[in-house]
């Protein structure tokens, strides 16, 4: 997949449980005294939604994103997935690739799994950064609304393959993607064609629609996600919450009452940012996150 990160560090494939995962790292500047950084990203998304962030970080630290299993240039497996399956995947390739513990950064459905690993590998995470937090990971949270409304059809063609790519054909569209994020983005501006691209290319991998398929129906698998409220009451370790006030995907009442819930959580409301707030003020953003990696 094109990308100004394709300059900016170095792509690789790493094989777990058979399957494809693509990621990217830069190893930093060789004497960082922080823990090396690694991002998830949100629903729908790749590594590549960090494009304005992971050269900039990677000036102090050694840092690394992944593509969630069934994402990006990621396989898109034929498989139930949910949020026990990606922190597997996101544990393993911190022991396995990494190496040590890391300060953990995840976006939307990339915090949920982010979460879950700390709960689940506490030793190999020294701290954590949520961007949004789908509370109880409902659909409609990890998926904008038009993808929901789709999403709810899929599951009505599920069976018919021909109906099932025709769905495809228009939904990667650049002319539609550009309509839908500019939907979500406070910044119009920030939606490019390299953004547009970003989300129009995996829909046209092998497998891509029977993987959005078995996304869909495993959302509706009780286990797919442990509660949120759980996990953030049982934190270990100094997490960071940021949220735009202007989200229209996860809306930013769902953060209230969530610092009371343990003293090691620091939530922080950016005003007139919305769901993408990495993108749309991706300055702050990165200034945010290397003074809350040099905090620990």
């Amino acid at each position: 997949m094109p990308s100004t990160l394709s300059q900016a560090g170095y792509q690789r494939f790493w094989h777990w449980r058979g399957w494809r995962i693509r990621y990217w790292f830069h190893p930093g500047p060789g004497d960082a005294n922080v823990p090396p950084m690694l991002l998830l990203h949100g629903f729908g998304a790749n590594l590549n939604q960090w494009r304005h962030n992971l050269p900039a970080l990677s000036q102090v630290a050694p840092v690394y994103a992944i593509d969630l299993l069934g994402f990006g240039d990621s396989e898109k497996a034929a498989t139930l997935y949910g949020a026990e399956l990606w922190a597997a995947q996101v544990a393993e390739f911190i022991q396995g690739v990494i190496g040590q513990p890391v300060a953990l950064v995840g976006h939307s459905l990339g915090a949920l799994v982010a979460l879950t690993v700390t709960h689940n590998h506490a030793d190999w995470v020294k701290q954590l950064a949520l961007v949004t937090l789908p509370l109880e990971a409902n659909r409609e949270d990890l998926v904008a609304g038009w993808l929901a409304a789709l999403s709810l059809r899929i599951e009505s063609l599920v069976a018919n393959p021909l109906l099932l790519r025709s769905l495809f054909s228009l939904i990667r569209r650049p002319g539609v993607l550009r309509q839908v994020l500019t939907s979500i983005y406070t910044v119009p501006d920030r939606v490019d064609e390299e953004l547009v691209n970003l989300f129009a290319l995996p829909p046209r991998d092998r497998g891509a629609a029977r993987a959005l398929c078995y996304l869909v129906r495993s959302r509706t698998q009780s286990s797919f996600s442990p509660s949120v409220k759980d996990l953030v009451a049982e934190l270990t370790v100094p997490t960071l919450l940021l949220w735009g006030d202007r989200d229209r995907v996860v809306p930013v009442a769902q953060a209230q009452g969530l610092a009371a819930l343990s003293p090691l959580l620091t939530t922080d409301i950016l005003p007139g940012v919305g769901h993408c707030l990495y993108d749309e003020v991706e300055a702050d953003f990165n200034r945010r996150m290397l003074d809350w990696l040099s905090k620990y």
